[in-house]
């Protein structure tokens, strides 16, 4: 099944192909798509997912970073 990504990066809206056997999610895929390094993020969401009591600790920690980034309205588009 093919996949398509929607998203806004500081504004402007785009729109990638997605496949799961390049990237690990489809916020690894955009992130590569505009040149973002996430070795750090991705070594504080493994610390976060370690030590976090709450589910939903790790998925506010990525939203928040992401946003920082300067990503908005992330959709998954099926074709």
């Amino acid at each position: 099944m093919a996949l398509r990504i929607s998203y806004c990066f500081k504004g402007q809206p785009r729109e990638i192909n997605y496949a799961n056997d390049k990237f690990h999610d489809i916020y690894e895929a955009i992130a590569a798509e505009e040149g973002i390094d996430l070795r750090a993020y991705l070594a504080m969401e493994r610390q976060i997912a370690g030590l976090s009591k709450k589910a939903g600790d790790v998925k506010d920690f990525r939203d928040n970073t992401f946003i920082e980034y300067g990503f908005s309205d992330i959709k998954v588009i099926k074709d």
